[in-house]
């Protein structure tokens, strides 16, 4: 495990956990087939945990990335990688991304594999990088050497309320989702909140040519457009699944329509992305505390809408069960070598984050991404999650 941080309620304490001490499954208490055997940590502010776990559990912590991956000896000694960069203090790019060191460690593995001969699967929390060229050659190294890429956060394997997975080849027409956070975090949640059902879309995902950005106003008017009443109408059925509507008493005194949602929602950031096939992507940061779902269909005007179900720790106790689904995922493909979806997912949502940012750092400007048409197609076997 390869982490910036590794405290109580960090990302690399949930899953690194999970990893040493294991989790329920099946109503079944599940231990992985496998072992922690080193530890890199970045920063160790107040609270880090990394030395009392390698104590407890047998492994070492190492001062390098390059000793990590060799666990003391002179070749490649492990049989896979968790990268999870995420938390602690980095610089900010001129957009305002967090400058996690994701690619920087990576290349630091592709040299390890290209040394030993020999490549290992990896695992990315989150997105990939903060430029599209690094996201590119991330995936081009990882086809190059020939080693199981798998990328993302826990919103698209997480429990969904209702249970719901769109069949491949769903003639939809447009999904939206209403989240909560800020850009440059939980802009990606939400990205990917819609991406995983937008992908099984009749055709396959095709890639993406523009993205605009928006905030507050400027992006209600633009939702309020003659030609964006399916978004209006998938914003409202998105609202609809939430638990924590942004109204006093917790319950709203009047029916949830676009204008209601237009005055409850009025601080919110949206993203409007367009694909190369013409289907429309809309996420929004809004004033809520879930993470909602909408799609279109084509062929029957039905909107299908779900829940991304985020148990959060409560009562002092770090659950955060959303990340048990992903952990699962990852184990799975260490063991076969196989991802549980496509890592084109995360490269275009990573692109996504990319134009973002800089379509609201530059006060809303639509960005033209012709370099993010890339089409990918789910595999037909593909789960949101382990039933």
């Amino acid at each position: 495990i390869l982490t910036t941080i590794y405290r109580y309620l960090s990302h690399a304490q949930h899953m690194g956990d999970r990893f040493l001490i294991g989790y329920p499954l099946r109503g079944e208490w599940h231990k992985g087939d496998m072992q922690v055997v080193s530890l890199y940590v970045d920063q160790k502010p107040p609270g880090d945990q990394s030395a009392e776990r390698a104590k407890e559990f047998g492994f070492t912590v190492y001062p390098t990335i390059a000793e990590t991956l060799r666990c003391g000896t002179d070749k490649l000694a492990v049989d896979g990688v968790v990268i999870i960069c995420e938390h602690g203090e980095y610089p900010r790019t001129a957009t305002g991304q967090t400058r996690y060191p994701r690619y920087r460690w990576f290349k630091e593995c592709v040299r390890a594999f290209e040394a030993a001969g020999r490549a290992v699967p990896v695992f990315m929390d989150k997105h990939l990088s903060t430029t599209w060229p690094e996201c590119l050659e991330m995936v081009a190294d990882a086809r190059r050497l020939g080693f199981p890429l798998h990328a993302g956060s826990s919103l698209p394997v997480t429990l969904r309320e209702p249970a719901i997975d769109l069949p491949l080849d769903t003639p939809l027409v447009e999904s939206v989702c209403v989240a909560y956070g800020g850009p440059d975090s939980y802009d990606f949640h939400g990205l990917e909140t819609a991406q995983c059902m937008s992908e099984r879309r009749r055709g396959g995902e095709a890639g993406i040519v523009a993205l605009e950005a928006l905030r507050r106003e400027r992006l209600w008017e633009a939702l309020a457009a003659p030609e964006r009443q399916v978004t209006r109408e998938l914003i409202v059925a998105a609202l609809a699944r939430s638990h924590n509507l942004p109204v006093e008493g917790g319950y709203p005194t009047a029916p949830v329509t676009f204008e209601w949602a237009r005055q409850a929602c009025a601080n919110s950031t949206g993203y409007l992305v367009e694909h190369a096939d013409g289907f429309r992507t809309t996420m929004l940061l809004a004033p809520i505390r879930d993470f909602n779902y909408a799609g279109r269909r084509a062929d029957t005007g039905e909107t299908v809408s779900c829940q991304m179900v985020l148990p959060m720790p409560t009562w002092g106790a770090a659950t955060a069960d959303f990340f048990t689904p992903l952990v699962r995922h990852i184990e799975t493909m260490i063991l076969t070598g196989k991802p549980p979806y496509p890592v084109e997912r995360t490269l275009l949502t990573s692109g996504m984050v990319v134009a973002g940012v800089e379509s609201l750092s530059s006060g809303g400007r639509r960005v033209e991404t012709p370099q993010m048409r890339i089409p990918y197609h789910v595999d037909p076997t593909s789960t949101f999650w382990d039933p």
